[in-house]
Formats: structure tokens, sequence, C-alpha cells
């Protein structure tokens, strides 16, 4: 998909992924497990990367962060502005850039990408976002932010482990549902380089 202007579609398509991260970001975020709100946000970046590629995915991500930071409340508990900036959760957020980026690279380095290997590329997506976003939030807790009382390194990886299932499973079902979306957009770029050759 590099190497390309922009398309309607992709415009679109990358519109779509910011408006599920919004929806994503408060589905479930009443929920707080320690300082981690409960939100369907890996589950939507891993999809995206899925689906639009390396390139598109980590856009659509970059666009909803900037949207957030502009002021929109499409972060979790409606939430929107530079104060995100801040918080120790922020890693998360930029945690999905990348996390689409790797897994729409991964899948588009399989040269008849499978089912098992959107599955791995997300799984793989979903790791990314656990280490970077969990790492930076331990990091901001002890360099800036107020952390809880008897707060360790050990504490923040265990308020992780409430979501760890869920994530696994979304991740797989992302994994499950992404290929026929993606070889469909592949195809409609295939006929779109066509047309303009």
């Amino acid at each position: 998909m590099s190497n390309r202007k922009f398309r309607t579609i992709d415009l679109t398509m990358v519109g779509v992924f910011v408006a599920l991260m919004a929806i994503g970001a408060n589905t479930t975020s009443f929920l707080i497990i320690g300082g981690v709100p409960i939100t369907l946000q890996t589950f939507f970046s891993v999809l995206a990367g899925a689906i639009l590629g390396s390139r598109l995915g980590a856009i659509s991500m970059v666009v909803y962060t900037l949207v957030g930071i502009a002021g929109a409340p499409v972060f979790a508990q409606f939430t929107g502005g530079a104060a995100i900036l801040v918080k120790p959760t922020f890693g998360f957020i930029l945690s999905y850039i990348l996390v689409s980026y790797l897994t729409g690279l991964i899948i588009e380095k399989g040269k008849n990408p499978t089912a098992k290997l959107f599955i791995t590329a997300s799984l793989v997506g979903m790791v990314v976002n656990y280490i970077l976003g969990t790492n930076y939030m331990y990091f901001a807790y002890k360099l800036w932010a107020e952390a809880p009382d008897g707060f360790s390194y050990g504490l923040a990886w265990a308020w992780m482990l409430a979501p760890l299932p869920k994530d696994i499973i979304l991740s797989i079902f992302a994994g499950v549902i992404a290929p026929r979306i993606y070889k469909a957009l592949q195809k409609s770029n295939s006929s779109y380089k066509e047309n303009i050759a």
C-alpha cells in the first residue's frame, strides 16, 4: 500500500477506525483495574493493522491520537486534550500506532497470508501493546505521576492480568475475521493500480 496517493476509500477506512477506537475506548472504560481502564482499543488497533495494512493502520492510530490530544473526547472515560500526555496510560495510546504497524507488516510480509499468519500477527500486536504500555505506565508512576501505595513493577503487570484473557480472545478473533476484508481491499488496490496504469 506504500508509495501511492490516498484514495477516498483509504481516507474513509482511516476515519472508520478512528471512530471504532473512540467507541472501543469507552465501551467498557467504567471498569478500572489499578490505574488501567478496561477497553476494546487493543482489539481495534490490531484489527486496523490486520485489515488496512501497516501504513494505513498506523496512520489511523496517529489520527486517533492527534484527534484526542486536540481535545475530542475519544480517550477512555470520554476524555481528551493535552493532559493525556502526562497520564501514565498514555503509553498504551502511543503503542497502538506500533501495534497496527507491526500487525500489518507481519501480514504483508507473507506471500500468501493465511489465517494462521493473521492470528499470529494479531497476537504479536497485542504483546507489543502490553509491553510498551505497561512499561511506560510503570516509569510514569515512578518518575512524575503519583503512584498508589505499594506500587511496584510486579503490581503494574498484575493489573494487566485482568484484561489479558479478553485481549487474547479478541486478538485471535481479529485474526479470524480480518483475512476476507484484507483480501477484498487488496483486490481493490490491484484494480486501482490497473486503472491508472
